[in-house]
């Protein structure tokens, strides 16, 4: 069977680049044995449909052409289907090389690995594997939420989505409808920037904060697509990471561990508690609430105050 198969998807890619016009599928079926063999035309569009996006995951761009009568065609370019020169020194070949092995726990392992060999038949150099060889550490990045590969697609083909997000200082999600431009892991965690056509703003979501399934929309982007997305400064700042100002706050003995690798000053109450030092900049209240009970702010009186509120809130939802 899977002979067969390998010998469907050389002939179909054979006819698909040999051709200097779109080939409808009655030609293709016709041009191709297995294809005639088909059952029924229920049986030949399926067998085809996934043929066609079997070649395209091992790279080959196939191409769609709808002519004048409406009939639809199709074809692989030879130039869309050549590789540039690939002109890579050893220590390139050893950036590409490990980026490749970052993506190996994540769900663009296959894309990663396959680029790679694509690379070093092109005449990539072959590059040393100093994590291999030197050191029992190897780069992740992980990648576990049902969202990510949604919204990667969604980014890449500039297509809205819509999503249910749950804010940190509420219980309840909340539909968002948004134009994604871009993602980005920081501190182990995975952030998508874009448009919030609701609030007619840039936003940045947490991926683990979104619920459910997220939902493509037909239609173009209505908002421009910044050169430059930053998504790590926009976070750091929400994050306190830019402060010029410290709080002080009490924190459970044995809880709130990220707060503690983040603190300037440390001291044990002795009481169960423990008094931090901790940066203060735009967006900390929101990060305090996720501690729960566990986090006592004692000034300044303004990120108390923000604290408070935002437990109310979620105590009425």
């Amino acid at each position: 069977m899977a002979i067969a198969k390998a010998e469907r998807l050389m002939n179909l890619a054979l006819c698909l680049l040999g051709t200097r016009r779109p080939l409808s599928k009655r030609e293709l079926r016709g041009s191709i044995e297995a294809y005639l063999e088909a059952g029924s035309d229920d049986s030949f569009n399926r067998m085809f449909e996934r043929d066609k996006d079997d070649l395209r995951e091992l790279g080959l761009v196939i191409e769609t052409v709808e002519n004048l009568d409406g009939d639809t065609g199709y074809l692989a370019r030879r130039d869309s289907n050549r590789l540039p020169p690939i002109t890579l020194d050893a220590e390139e070949a050893a950036a590409l090389g490990l980026a490749a092995k970052v993506w190996q726990q994540a769900r663009l392992a296959g894309a990663a690995s396959g680029a790679l060999q694509k690379l070093r038949a092109a005449g990539m150099p072959e590059a040393e594997d100093a994590y291999e060889v030197h050191s029992a550490l190897e780069p992740r990045i992980p990648v576990h939420e049902a969202a990510f590969e949604p919204l990667m697609l969604a980014c890449r083909d500039r297509r809205p989505v819509t999503f249910d997000y749950r804010k940190a200082n509420s219980a309840r999600a909340e539909q968002r409808q948004v134009e994604p431009w871009t993602l980005e892991c920081w501190r182990g965690h995975w952030y998508l920037a874009g448009w919030d056509r609701e609030r007619g703003a840039e936003r940045v979501f947490r991926l683990s904060r979104i619920t459910g399934r997220v939902r493509s929309r037909a239609g173009a982007f209505s908002a421009e697509v910044p050169d430059v997305v930053t998504v790590r400064e926009t976070v750091e700042s929400w994050a306190g990471e830019t402060a010029t100002r410290t709080a002080r706050i009490r924190l459970r003995a044995g809880a709130g561990y990220p707060l503690r690798s983040r603190a300037i000053a440390v001291r044990e109450r002795g009481d169960g508690w423990d008094e931090l030092e901790i940066p203060y900049g735009h967006g900390l209240d929101a990060w305090l609430v996720e501690f729960g009970p566990d986090v006592v702010v004692e000034d300044p009186a303004d990120l108390r105050a923000d604290v408070v509120d935002r437990l109310r809130a979620v105590a009425k939802d």
